[in-house]
């Protein structure tokens, strides 16, 4: 199945960078301090979510772009390379700016990239797509947080 382990490599590394905007911009002392909804994970869970999570973006990246030649995957590629993008943004908005108001908007931005992505990875091949899901599931999750912690936190206005 995996005929090109180079290119592979190059997929989980790329994930890899993405994924390390999450060690430089670390919860830390400020968010220990935030209120967060009941239905906050456990922050051990964290970790072990993402790893998956960015396993199978990487293989799925990876399966589209085994796929065909620049014509054929460049939509699709251009959807994933935004992702990741803005999936390692998201950390630095939310832990080192401590802007979750700011991140909420970004990961909206995020959903819809993720979103695009599945879609224009369906045609070319569903399995990649279908793996893609739970990441979607899970960036949704997240966004409830977000918003959730975002709200709890946010400065009370005075009424005139």
């Amino acid at each position: 199945m995996i005929e090109n382990w180079p290119a592979l490599l190059v997929f989980i590394a790329v994930n890899c960078a993405a994924a390390a905007t999450g060690g430089i911009f670390r919860p830390g002392r400020w968010y220990e301090t935030l209120r967060k909804p009941s239905w906050t994970p456990p922050n051990w869970l964290f970790g072990p979510a993402w790893s998956l999570l960015y396993a199978a973006n990487a293989f799925a990246g990876y399966l589209v772009w085994q796929y065909g030649g620049p014509g054929d995957i460049t939509v699709a590629m251009a959807f994933y390379a935004l992702q990741l993008i803005l999936n390692g943004c998201w950390s630095a908005i939310f832990f080192g700016m401590r802007r979750p108001d700011l991140a909420f908007g970004e990961l909206i931005f995020l959903w819809l990239a993720i979103l695009g992505t599945i879609l224009t990875f369906w045609p070319l091949r569903t399995d990649a797509a279908l793996l893609l899901l739970p990441y979607l599931a899970w960036v949704t999750f997240a966004g409830a947080l977000n918003f959730a912690v975002w709200q709890l936190n946010a400065p009370q206005r005075r009424s005139a």
